[in-house]
Protein backbone atom coordinates (compact mmCIF):
# COMPACT_ATOMS: atom_id res chain seq x y z
CA UNK A 1 0.00 0.00 0.00
CA UNK A 2 1.16 3.87 -1.14
CA UNK A 3 0.99 6.57 1.12
CA UNK A 4 -0.56 9.97 0.53
CA UNK A 5 0.92 12.42 3.27
CA UNK A 6 -1.63 15.42 3.40
CA UNK A 7 -0.16 18.62 5.36
CA UNK A 8 -1.28 21.96 5.34
CA UNK A 9 0.06 25.16 6.93
CA UNK A 10 -1.64 27.84 8.83
CA UNK A 11 -0.49 31.20 9.56
CA UNK A 12 -1.61 34.70 9.47
CA UNK A 13 0.90 37.83 10.80
CA UNK A 14 0.38 40.23 13.00
CA UNK A 15 0.10 42.96 10.19
CA UNK A 16 1.60 45.89 11.43
CA UNK A 17 0.01 49.86 10.92
CA UNK A 18 0.79 52.91 9.05
CA UNK A 19 3.82 54.07 11.16
CA UNK A 20 5.12 57.29 10.13
CA UNK A 21 8.52 59.08 10.95
CA UNK A 22 7.09 61.55 13.30
CA UNK A 23 5.33 58.19 15.08
CA UNK A 24 8.86 57.47 16.40
CA UNK A 25 9.53 58.16 20.42
CA UNK A 26 5.61 59.07 20.37
CA UNK A 27 3.68 56.11 19.75
CA UNK A 28 4.72 52.75 20.89
CA UNK A 29 1.75 50.26 19.56
CA UNK A 30 2.40 48.81 16.42
CA UNK A 31 -0.20 46.70 15.44
CA UNK A 32 -3.41 47.26 12.84
CA UNK A 33 -6.03 45.46 15.26
CA UNK A 34 -8.52 46.34 12.63
CA UNK A 35 -7.27 44.41 9.62
CA UNK A 36 -5.99 42.00 11.68
CA UNK A 37 -9.88 40.82 13.25
CA UNK A 38 -11.19 41.55 9.83
CA UNK A 39 -9.05 39.47 7.60
CA UNK A 40 -8.67 36.58 10.64
CA UNK A 41 -12.60 36.65 10.63
CA UNK A 42 -13.09 36.41 6.99
CA UNK A 43 -10.55 33.96 6.76
CA UNK A 44 -12.31 31.61 9.68
CA UNK A 45 -15.42 31.73 7.89
CA UNK A 46 -14.06 30.91 4.52
CA UNK A 47 -11.67 28.58 4.98
CA UNK A 48 -10.64 27.22 8.66
CA UNK A 49 -14.11 26.60 10.13
CA UNK A 50 -15.42 24.72 6.87
CA UNK A 51 -12.37 23.15 6.02
CA UNK A 52 -12.18 21.71 9.15
CA UNK A 53 -15.90 20.58 9.39
CA UNK A 54 -15.29 18.84 6.30
CA UNK A 55 -12.03 16.74 7.47
CA UNK A 56 -14.48 16.38 11.06
CA UNK A 57 -16.98 14.49 8.93
CA UNK A 58 -13.61 12.02 6.57
CA UNK A 59 -12.52 11.51 9.74
CA UNK A 60 -15.67 10.10 11.62
CA UNK A 61 -16.77 8.39 8.05
CA UNK A 62 -13.20 6.40 7.02
CA UNK A 63 -12.11 6.05 10.72
CA UNK A 64 -8.50 5.73 10.70
CA UNK A 65 -8.20 5.08 6.76
CA UNK A 66 -7.78 8.92 6.75
CA UNK A 67 -5.39 11.35 8.40
CA UNK A 68 -4.07 14.84 8.38
CA UNK A 69 -0.93 16.82 9.76
CA UNK A 70 -0.82 20.81 10.48
CA UNK A 71 1.21 23.22 11.31
CA UNK A 72 -0.08 26.22 12.87
CA UNK A 73 2.26 28.88 13.57
CA UNK A 74 2.33 30.69 17.45
CA UNK A 75 1.59 34.35 15.42
CA UNK A 76 -1.91 32.38 14.24
CA UNK A 77 -2.97 30.53 17.40
CA UNK A 78 -2.13 34.12 19.11
CA UNK A 79 -5.05 35.73 16.96
CA UNK A 80 -7.40 32.70 16.76
CA UNK A 81 -7.79 33.18 20.71
CA UNK A 82 -8.19 36.90 20.15
CA UNK A 83 -10.32 36.95 16.98
CA UNK A 84 -12.00 33.51 16.51
CA UNK A 85 -11.58 31.53 19.40
CA UNK A 86 -14.04 28.56 17.69
CA UNK A 87 -11.65 28.18 15.41
CA UNK A 88 -9.09 26.83 18.51
CA UNK A 89 -12.34 24.57 19.35
CA UNK A 90 -12.71 23.03 15.69
CA UNK A 91 -8.87 22.52 15.93
CA UNK A 92 -9.61 20.31 19.36
CA UNK A 93 -12.02 18.66 17.71
CA UNK A 94 -10.42 17.11 15.26
CA UNK A 95 -7.28 17.20 17.83
CA UNK A 96 -9.63 14.67 19.15
CA UNK A 97 -10.39 11.90 16.46
CA UNK A 98 -6.38 11.06 17.19
CA UNK A 99 -6.12 10.80 13.35
CA UNK A 100 -4.72 14.40 13.20
CA UNK A 101 -0.67 14.89 13.80
CA UNK A 102 0.41 18.64 14.65
CA UNK A 103 4.13 19.63 13.62
CA UNK A 104 6.37 21.96 15.87
CA UNK A 105 7.85 25.43 14.12
CA UNK A 106 9.29 28.40 14.96
CA UNK A 107 6.88 30.64 17.43
CA UNK A 108 7.27 33.64 15.43
CA UNK A 109 6.81 31.81 11.71
CA UNK A 110 10.49 33.36 11.24
CA UNK A 111 13.86 33.50 9.40
CA UNK A 112 15.68 33.17 12.76
CA UNK A 113 17.10 29.62 12.05
CA UNK A 114 19.63 31.02 9.64
CA UNK A 115 20.71 33.59 12.45
CA UNK A 116 21.07 32.46 15.91
CA UNK A 117 20.64 28.84 17.40
CA UNK A 118 19.62 30.17 21.39
CA UNK A 119 16.76 31.63 19.54
CA UNK A 120 15.48 29.54 17.01
CA UNK A 121 15.52 26.09 19.99
CA UNK A 122 13.81 28.88 22.16
CA UNK A 123 10.71 29.58 19.63
CA UNK A 124 10.52 25.98 19.01
CA UNK A 125 9.73 25.07 22.54
CA UNK A 126 7.66 28.10 23.01
CA UNK A 127 5.31 26.67 20.01
CA UNK A 128 6.01 23.05 21.21
CA UNK A 129 4.13 24.08 24.47
CA UNK A 130 1.66 26.09 22.94
CA UNK A 131 0.03 23.27 20.80
CA UNK A 132 0.57 21.00 24.09
CA UNK A 133 -1.73 23.55 26.25
CA UNK A 134 -4.03 23.85 23.68
CA UNK A 135 -4.59 20.45 21.79
CA UNK A 136 -2.63 18.28 24.16
CA UNK A 137 -0.73 16.96 21.37
CA UNK A 138 3.48 16.97 21.70
CA UNK A 139 5.08 17.27 18.09
CA UNK A 140 7.87 14.84 17.29
CA UNK A 141 8.01 16.13 13.71
CA UNK A 142 9.28 19.52 12.63
CA UNK A 143 8.84 22.10 9.78
CA UNK A 144 10.68 25.19 9.32
CA UNK A 145 8.99 28.54 8.44
CA UNK A 146 8.26 28.22 4.68
CA UNK A 147 10.21 24.40 4.91
CA UNK A 148 13.17 26.65 5.31
CA UNK A 149 15.82 23.49 5.01
CA UNK A 150 19.51 22.84 4.63
CA UNK A 151 22.10 20.14 6.35
CA UNK A 152 22.92 22.61 9.39
CA UNK A 153 19.50 23.22 10.17
CA UNK A 154 18.65 19.64 10.11
CA UNK A 155 20.91 18.60 12.31
CA UNK A 156 19.88 21.45 14.72
CA UNK A 157 16.20 20.02 14.56
CA UNK A 158 18.00 16.24 15.54
CA UNK A 159 19.72 18.36 18.37
CA UNK A 160 16.20 19.32 19.63
CA UNK A 161 14.87 15.38 19.77
CA UNK A 162 13.12 15.09 16.19
CA UNK A 163 12.74 12.74 14.65
CA UNK A 164 12.17 14.11 11.61
CA UNK A 165 11.82 16.78 9.39
CA UNK A 166 9.41 18.23 6.40
CA UNK A 167 11.21 20.57 3.19
CA UNK A 168 10.57 20.88 -0.38
CA UNK A 169 11.69 18.55 -3.14
CA UNK A 170 13.31 20.80 -5.18
CA UNK A 171 14.29 20.08 -8.71
CA UNK A 172 17.75 21.66 -8.14
CA UNK A 173 18.81 19.31 -5.05
CA UNK A 174 17.16 16.13 -6.08
CA UNK A 175 18.74 15.90 -10.01
CA UNK A 176 17.15 12.53 -11.02
CA UNK A 177 16.09 11.16 -7.76
CA UNK A 178 11.97 11.70 -6.93
CA UNK A 179 10.61 13.60 -4.00
CA UNK A 180 8.18 10.04 -3.44
CA UNK A 181 10.53 8.70 -0.98
CA UNK A 182 11.86 8.77 3.05
CA UNK A 183 15.34 10.29 3.41
CA UNK A 184 17.74 11.36 5.75
CA UNK A 185 19.93 14.17 7.06
CA UNK A 186 23.99 13.90 5.95
CA UNK A 187 24.87 14.99 9.33
CA UNK A 188 22.81 13.20 11.69
CA UNK A 189 20.93 10.54 9.58
CA UNK A 190 18.74 9.79 12.46
CA UNK A 191 16.93 12.57 11.33
CA UNK A 192 14.47 11.75 8.24
CA UNK A 193 13.65 14.19 5.83
CA UNK A 194 10.12 14.21 4.08
CA UNK A 195 10.23 16.12 0.77
CA UNK A 196 6.79 17.71 -1.01
CA UNK A 197 5.98 16.98 -4.23
CA UNK A 198 5.92 20.27 -5.89
CA UNK A 199 4.18 19.21 -8.58
CA UNK A 200 0.88 17.89 -7.19
CA UNK A 201 0.82 19.57 -4.73
CA UNK A 202 0.93 23.40 -6.66
CA UNK A 203 -1.99 21.57 -9.21
CA UNK A 204 -4.23 22.15 -6.06
CA UNK A 205 -2.38 24.97 -4.72
CA UNK A 206 -1.88 27.24 -7.60
CA UNK A 207 -3.58 26.39 -10.75
CA UNK A 208 -6.60 24.67 -9.45
CA UNK A 209 -9.02 27.95 -10.25
CA UNK A 210 -6.59 29.01 -13.28
CA UNK A 211 -8.79 29.08 -16.24
CA UNK A 212 -5.79 29.24 -18.65
CA UNK A 213 -4.23 26.22 -17.23
CA UNK A 214 -4.18 23.38 -19.81
CA UNK A 215 -5.80 21.03 -17.05
CA UNK A 216 -8.41 22.89 -15.57
CA UNK A 217 -10.70 22.23 -14.71
CA UNK A 218 -9.20 20.11 -11.96
CA UNK A 219 -11.36 16.71 -10.93
CA UNK A 220 -10.86 14.14 -7.87
CA UNK A 221 -11.10 11.47 -10.93
CA UNK A 222 -8.11 13.63 -12.56
CA UNK A 223 -6.34 13.84 -9.87
CA UNK A 224 -6.24 10.11 -8.89
CA UNK A 225 -5.29 9.47 -12.30
CA UNK A 226 -2.20 11.29 -11.90
CA UNK A 227 -1.47 9.50 -8.66
CA UNK A 228 -2.28 6.29 -10.77
CA UNK A 229 0.76 6.88 -12.78
CA UNK A 230 3.44 7.51 -10.34
CA UNK A 231 5.81 4.57 -10.34
CA UNK A 232 4.85 1.46 -8.55
CA UNK A 233 8.11 1.96 -6.64
CA UNK A 234 7.39 5.02 -5.09
CA UNK A 235 6.42 5.14 -1.58
CA UNK A 236 4.78 8.24 -0.76
CA UNK A 237 3.43 11.18 -2.22
CA UNK A 238 3.12 14.32 -0.26
CA UNK A 239 0.95 17.06 -0.39
CA UNK A 240 2.44 20.40 0.65
CA UNK A 241 0.09 23.55 1.03
CA UNK A 242 -1.44 26.33 2.73
CA UNK A 243 -4.63 25.58 4.03
CA UNK A 244 -5.65 28.83 3.18
CA UNK A 245 -5.95 26.80 -0.29
CA UNK A 246 -9.65 26.12 0.83
CA UNK A 247 -11.86 29.12 0.58
CA UNK A 248 -9.44 31.90 0.54
CA UNK A 249 -6.69 31.64 -2.35
CA UNK A 250 -9.34 30.08 -4.30
CA UNK A 251 -12.73 30.51 -2.99
CA UNK A 252 -15.68 28.31 -2.29
CA UNK A 253 -17.20 29.20 -5.75
CA UNK A 254 -14.37 27.51 -7.67
CA UNK A 255 -15.09 23.87 -6.26
CA UNK A 256 -12.31 23.69 -3.74
CA UNK A 257 -13.91 22.61 -0.70
CA UNK A 258 -15.62 20.12 -3.03
CA UNK A 259 -12.73 18.42 -4.43
CA UNK A 260 -11.46 18.10 -0.68
CA UNK A 261 -14.65 16.92 0.42
CA UNK A 262 -14.32 13.79 -2.06
CA UNK A 263 -10.80 13.11 -2.81
CA UNK A 264 -10.36 10.56 0.21
CA UNK A 265 -13.27 8.75 -1.62
CA UNK A 266 -11.84 8.45 -4.74
CA UNK A 267 -8.83 7.99 -3.92
CA UNK A 268 -10.36 4.49 -2.02
CA UNK A 269 -12.24 3.87 -4.62
CA UNK A 270 -9.80 4.41 -7.61
CA UNK A 271 -6.23 3.33 -6.24
CA UNK A 272 -4.41 1.77 -4.14
CA UNK A 273 -3.14 4.70 -1.95
CA UNK A 274 -4.04 5.11 1.90
CA UNK A 275 -3.67 8.46 4.05
CA UNK A 276 -0.56 8.75 6.34
CA UNK A 277 0.88 11.21 8.52
CA UNK A 278 4.32 12.11 8.55
CA UNK A 279 5.04 10.60 11.97
CA UNK A 280 3.44 7.71 10.97
CA UNK A 281 5.76 7.11 7.53
CA UNK A 282 8.91 7.58 9.43
CA UNK A 283 8.22 4.69 11.66
CA UNK A 284 6.83 2.30 8.52
CA UNK A 285 9.44 3.58 5.84
CA UNK A 286 13.21 3.50 5.68
CA UNK A 287 15.45 6.22 4.27
CA UNK A 288 16.62 5.32 0.75
CA UNK A 289 19.37 7.51 1.19
CA UNK A 290 21.11 10.40 2.29
CA UNK A 291 19.79 14.29 1.03
CA UNK A 292 21.92 16.74 0.60
CA UNK A 293 21.29 20.14 1.18
CA UNK A 294 23.94 22.55 1.65
CA UNK A 295 22.50 25.73 0.98
CA UNK A 296 19.11 26.62 2.77
CA UNK A 297 16.25 26.13 0.46
CA UNK A 298 12.29 26.76 0.47
CA UNK A 299 8.70 26.00 -1.28
CA UNK A 300 8.41 29.87 -2.08
CA UNK A 301 8.95 31.07 -5.71
CA UNK A 302 10.52 29.50 -8.61
CA UNK A 303 14.21 29.49 -7.39
CA UNK A 304 12.92 27.52 -4.27
CA UNK A 305 15.59 29.60 -2.27
CA UNK A 306 15.16 32.79 0.16
CA UNK A 307 15.42 35.40 -1.77
CA UNK A 308 11.88 36.15 -0.85
CA UNK A 309 12.59 37.26 2.72
CA UNK A 310 16.48 38.15 1.82
CA UNK A 311 17.06 38.37 -2.04
CA UNK A 312 17.85 42.48 -1.71
CA UNK A 313 19.61 45.20 0.06
CA UNK A 314 16.38 46.54 1.83
CA UNK A 315 15.24 42.72 3.20
CA UNK A 316 19.19 42.23 4.19
CA UNK A 317 19.46 45.74 5.99
CA UNK A 318 16.19 45.15 7.82
CA UNK A 319 16.94 41.29 9.14
CA UNK A 320 20.69 42.31 9.85
CA UNK A 321 19.28 45.45 12.06
CA UNK A 322 16.33 42.95 13.34
CA UNK A 323 18.98 40.44 15.04
CA UNK A 324 21.77 43.02 16.28
CA UNK A 325 19.08 43.44 18.83
CA UNK A 326 18.89 40.16 20.03
CA UNK A 327 21.63 40.80 22.70
CA UNK A 328 20.08 43.25 24.49
CA UNK A 329 16.32 41.83 24.42
CA UNK A 330 18.09 38.94 26.11
CA UNK A 331 19.24 41.43 29.00
CA UNK A 332 15.46 42.78 29.59
CA UNK A 333 12.76 41.62 31.56
CA UNK A 334 9.91 43.51 29.86
CA UNK A 335 6.73 41.32 28.40
CA UNK A 336 5.71 43.94 26.06
CA UNK A 337 9.09 44.33 24.64
CA UNK A 338 9.72 40.62 24.29
CA UNK A 339 6.15 40.14 23.00
CA UNK A 340 6.93 43.19 19.83
CA UNK A 341 10.44 41.62 19.38
CA UNK A 342 8.79 38.32 18.49
CA UNK A 343 6.39 39.85 16.42
CA UNK A 344 9.14 41.87 14.68
CA UNK A 345 10.83 38.86 13.61
CA UNK A 346 7.74 37.00 11.51
CA UNK A 347 9.24 36.37 7.80
CA UNK A 348 6.33 38.17 6.27
CA UNK A 349 7.97 41.52 7.44
CA UNK A 350 11.20 40.34 4.92
CA UNK A 351 8.32 38.98 2.14
CA UNK A 352 6.45 42.33 1.69
CA UNK A 353 9.98 44.16 1.28
CA UNK A 354 10.53 41.78 -1.72
CA UNK A 355 11.47 43.29 -5.39
CA UNK A 356 10.52 40.24 -7.53
CA UNK A 357 8.37 41.46 -10.61
CA UNK A 358 8.17 38.76 -12.72
CA UNK A 359 7.25 34.74 -12.28
CA UNK A 360 6.27 35.47 -8.61
CA UNK A 361 5.33 39.15 -8.87
CA UNK A 362 1.61 37.99 -8.26
CA UNK A 363 2.34 36.05 -5.66
CA UNK A 364 3.81 38.71 -3.56
CA UNK A 365 1.27 41.56 -4.41
CA UNK A 366 -1.44 39.79 -3.61
CA UNK A 367 -0.15 38.59 0.27
CA UNK A 368 1.32 42.05 0.32
CA UNK A 369 -0.64 44.85 2.56
CA UNK A 370 1.78 47.63 1.14
CA UNK A 371 1.55 49.63 -2.10
CA UNK A 372 5.63 48.67 -3.01
CA UNK A 373 8.15 47.19 -1.19
CA UNK A 374 9.97 50.42 -0.20
CA UNK A 375 6.86 51.61 1.75
CA UNK A 376 6.77 48.44 3.56
CA UNK A 377 10.60 49.05 4.11
CA UNK A 378 10.01 52.33 5.65
CA UNK A 379 7.77 51.04 7.87
CA UNK A 380 9.36 48.35 9.24
CA UNK A 381 12.45 50.48 9.63
CA UNK A 382 10.21 53.34 11.60
CA UNK A 383 9.00 50.35 13.74
CA UNK A 384 12.27 48.59 14.76
CA UNK A 385 13.60 52.80 15.28
CA UNK A 386 10.95 53.28 18.16
CA UNK A 387 11.48 49.83 19.53
CA UNK A 388 15.37 50.15 19.56
CA UNK A 389 14.86 53.55 21.66
CA UNK A 390 12.31 51.84 23.77
CA UNK A 391 14.77 48.64 24.51
CA UNK A 392 17.48 51.38 25.48
CA UNK A 393 15.49 52.98 27.39
CA UNK A 394 14.64 50.01 29.45
CA UNK A 395 17.76 48.95 29.14
CA UNK A 396 19.42 52.22 31.19
CA UNK A 397 16.36 52.35 33.73
CA UNK A 398 17.52 48.30 34.25
CA UNK A 399 21.37 50.37 35.10
CA UNK A 400 19.90 53.18 36.96
CA UNK A 401 17.81 50.58 39.12
CA UNK A 402 20.83 48.65 39.36
CA UNK A 403 23.06 51.27 40.73
CA UNK A 404 20.41 52.15 43.21
CA UNK A 405 20.12 48.20 43.86
CA UNK A 406 24.01 48.29 44.49
CA UNK A 407 24.07 51.42 46.83
CA UNK A 408 21.21 49.78 48.62
CA UNK A 409 23.34 46.86 49.36
CA UNK A 410 26.44 48.56 50.18
CA UNK A 411 24.51 50.88 52.27
CA UNK A 412 23.51 47.65 54.42
CA UNK A 413 26.49 46.31 54.20
CA UNK A 414 28.19 49.63 55.93
CA UNK A 415 25.83 49.51 58.37
CA UNK A 416 25.90 45.61 59.18
CA UNK A 417 30.19 46.15 59.52
CA UNK A 418 29.11 49.72 62.04
CA UNK A 419 27.37 46.92 63.75
CA UNK A 420 29.45 44.17 64.03
CA UNK A 421 32.31 46.90 65.05
CA UNK A 422 30.14 47.98 68.11
CA UNK A 423 29.44 44.41 69.30
CA UNK A 424 33.12 43.38 68.60
CA UNK A 425 34.29 46.45 70.71
CA UNK A 426 31.81 45.81 73.38
CA UNK A 427 33.29 42.13 73.73
CA UNK A 428 36.47 43.90 73.61
CA UNK A 429 35.87 45.46 76.67
CA UNK A 430 33.92 43.51 78.38
CA UNK A 431 36.86 40.58 78.10
CA UNK A 432 39.10 43.06 78.82
CA UNK A 433 37.08 44.06 81.66
CA UNK A 434 36.52 40.28 82.91
CA UNK A 435 40.41 39.70 82.26
CA UNK A 436 41.12 42.63 85.04
CA UNK A 437 38.30 41.28 87.34
CA UNK A 438 40.03 37.78 87.09
CA UNK A 439 43.31 39.17 87.95
CA UNK A 440 42.60 41.07 90.59
CA UNK A 441 40.99 37.82 92.28
CA UNK A 442 43.81 35.71 91.52
CA UNK A 443 46.43 38.41 93.36
CA UNK A 444 43.87 38.66 96.28
CA UNK A 445 43.88 34.93 96.63
CA UNK A 446 47.38 34.24 96.44
CA UNK A 447 49.02 34.05 99.54
CA UNK A 448 51.47 36.05 100.89
CA UNK A 449 55.17 35.46 100.09
CA UNK A 450 57.14 35.22 103.67
CA UNK A 451 59.20 38.05 104.41
CA UNK A 452 62.63 37.63 104.70
CA UNK A 453 63.76 38.15 108.52
CA UNK A 454 64.65 41.73 108.92
CA UNK A 455 68.44 42.27 109.62
CA UNK A 456 68.88 42.98 113.14
CA UNK A 457 70.17 46.19 114.58
CA UNK A 458 72.94 46.16 116.36
CA UNK A 459 71.75 48.18 119.45
CA UNK A 460 72.63 48.39 122.74
CA UNK A 461 70.05 47.05 125.23
CA UNK A 462 69.44 47.99 129.00
CA UNK A 463 69.37 45.60 131.08
CA UNK A 464 65.76 46.72 131.88
CA UNK A 465 64.69 46.17 128.33
CA UNK A 466 66.35 42.53 127.70
CA UNK A 467 64.38 41.64 130.52
CA UNK A 468 61.28 42.56 129.17
CA UNK A 469 62.66 41.33 125.83
CA UNK A 470 63.37 37.96 127.16
CA UNK A 471 60.01 37.88 128.77
CA UNK A 472 58.22 38.59 126.02
CA UNK A 473 60.01 35.87 124.05
CA UNK A 474 59.33 33.27 126.68
CA UNK A 475 55.48 34.30 127.00
CA UNK A 476 55.07 33.74 122.96
CA UNK A 477 56.84 30.30 122.81
CA UNK A 478 54.09 29.56 125.68
CA UNK A 479 51.57 31.13 123.29
CA UNK A 480 52.59 28.50 120.79
CA UNK A 481 52.67 25.83 122.50
CA UNK A 482 49.59 26.32 124.39
CA UNK A 483 47.86 25.95 120.95
CA UNK A 484 49.21 22.99 119.55
CA UNK A 485 47.01 20.60 121.59
CA UNK A 486 43.90 22.69 120.60
CA UNK A 487 44.86 21.98 116.98
CA UNK A 488 44.80 18.06 117.33
CA UNK A 489 42.09 17.92 119.69
CA UNK A 490 39.72 19.19 116.77
CA UNK A 491 41.75 16.98 114.44
CA UNK A 492 40.60 13.87 116.67
CA UNK A 493 36.87 15.40 116.72
CA UNK A 494 37.08 15.54 112.86
CA UNK A 495 38.01 11.93 112.14
CA UNK A 496 35.33 10.74 114.26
Amino acid sequence: MRNICLYFQIHQPFRFRRYRFFDIGNEHYYYDDYLNESIMQKVADKCYIPANRILLDLIKKYKDRFKVTFSISGIALDQFELYAPEVIDSFRELAGTGQVEFLAETYAHSLVSLKDKEEFFSQVRQHQEKIQTLFGYKPVVFRNTELIYSDDIGALVADMGFKGVLTEGAKHVLGWKSPNYLYANPINPKLKVLLKNFKLSDDIAFRFSNHGWSEYPLTTEKFVKWLNKIPKNDETVNLFMDYETFGEHHWKETGILEFLKHLPETVFSKSKFSFSTPAQLMEDLQPVSLVNVPNPISWADEERDLTAWLGNPLQEQAFNKLYDLLGNIRSVDNRELKRDFTYLQQSDHFYYMCTKFFSDGDVHSYFNPFDTPYEAFINYMNILSDFEIRLNAELSAKSDDEAVRLSKIIAEKDQLIKKYEKQLGEERVSRSAGLHKMSGEEISNKPAAPKKPARSKVTKISGANAATAKSKTAKTKKSESVKKPVVKKENSRGKK
